[in-house]
């Protein structure tokens, strides 16, 4: 077995709550909605500026080819490949055009929800392309513009060292990565940048010379640690409930201990020196986007279902489905109790709107 198929079948998948239920993503996914609203003047703007129809060699007797990558189930991803197509539209506003539009996300991912409720005045030819978008999925230069929203912050694994009782890093202690270990912070940085490498090498592969790629992602802001955000405290909410049900004996603490989310959100400066040592793409944007979701107050019954919507596959894989509901439903209790503090904490966190351009 080559190395590259090792590593296909080493990295783990995080499906969200599929269908169309009270706990699905396609219900509870209203934030990332926000911020794929809110980027759609940017995208426009990027596609007007930015996309050189004659350097990228598309003319009007072929489809426009567009992906999206790590779309979930609907329906932000086809609010997201609508703009995009209406941004095309306008750059060339007296052609007929045909687009085909690759919906992919993992294995896992519900797709027969996603494909039943394909908009039906859509514009487009649509595929699904399961599989990891730290590998190549396309064949070599046929994307024009490819879109990612709230995917790239997800690793492809946990570092093997923070969950090995016998590495000096073990994080026994929590469940992320709250930024006040050097040694834990150091794993998930190397594992995030390894990711995105993977990330932007098979996008070359993929893209386009002079095609573009927008990325939409949450960022950390330079010198704020993650359990001091919004997001960082809900994470420690999370992992107090798990060791509570653990000292009642509902769960076991060996499963606590060794239970980490596999999310590590970068700052700006983190990302873009990234992307700056890749020598396919160059950095057209990137910038804060404003998300008017951040002005909504939230219940606490509001922040779990969202929160469940994400991350009940992996508590369900890692602790098993009988205890899913009484997980969450603690949770919720918790959230109550320190709302006030998490309401406090909503703007320390990053939504980033990158815009890339293969280089030529």
């Amino acid at each position: 077995m080559s190395k590259g198929e090792t590593d296909i079948l080493q990295q783990q998948s995080y499906a969200m709550v599929g269908g169309d239920g009270a706990h699905s993503y396609a219900k509870n996914s209203s934030y990332q909605k926000g911020a794929v609203d809110a980027a759609k003047e940017l995208i426009n703007e990027s596609i007007a500026n930015n996309l050189d129809l004659k350097l990228i060699g598309f003319n009007t007797s072929k489809a426009f080819q567009v992906a999206d990558l790590g779309c979930s189930t609907g329906p932000n991803t086809f609010i997201a490949v609508q703009n995009i197509i209406e941004a095309v539209e306008q750059k060339l506003p007296h052609e007929t055009l045909e687009f085909q539009v690759f919906f992919n996300d993992h294995y896992d991912n519900d797709f027969n929800t996603l494909f039943k409720t394909l908009p039906s005045s859509r514009k487009y030819f649509a595929s699904g392309v399961p599989g990891s978008f730290r590998n190549r999925l396309f064949p070599k230069s046929s994307l024009h513009f490819v879109h990612s929203s709230y995917a790239l912050h997800w690793l492809s694994r946990i570092p093997a060292e923070i969950v090995d009782r016998n590495s000096p890093v073990w994080n026994k202690d929590s469940i992320q990565c709250t930024g006040s270990v050097k040694g834990v912070t150091e794993a998930y940085a190397t594992q995030f940048e390894n990711d995105t490498v993977s990330f932007l090498d098979a996008r070359a592969e993929d893209i386009v010379p002079g095609g573009l790629m927008v990325i939409l992602t949450l960022a950390m802001p330079d010198g704020i640690p993650m359990s001091e955000t919004a997001n960082g405290v809900l994470y420690d909410v999370l992992g107090s409930c798990l060791n509570d049900l653990a000292k009642m004996g509902i769960i076991s603490e060996e499963k606590v201990e060794s239970f980490n989310l596999p999310i590590y959100n970068a700052t700006p400066r983190e990302v873009e020196a990234i992307i700056r040592r890749n020598k396919y793409f160059t950095i057209e944007r990137l910038e804060e986007l404003s998300n008017p979701v951040r002005s909504i107050p939230f219940t606490a019954q509001d922040y779990t279902v969202n929160f469940r919507a994400i991350f009940e596959e992996i508590v369900k894989n890692h602790f098993g489905k009988e205890y899913v509901d009484q997980i969450f439903y603690h949770f919720t209790e918790r959230v109550a109790e320190n709302l006030s503090f998490i309401e406090e904490k909503t703007l320390d966190i990053i939504d980033l709107f990158i815009l890339l351009k293969r280089s030529v």
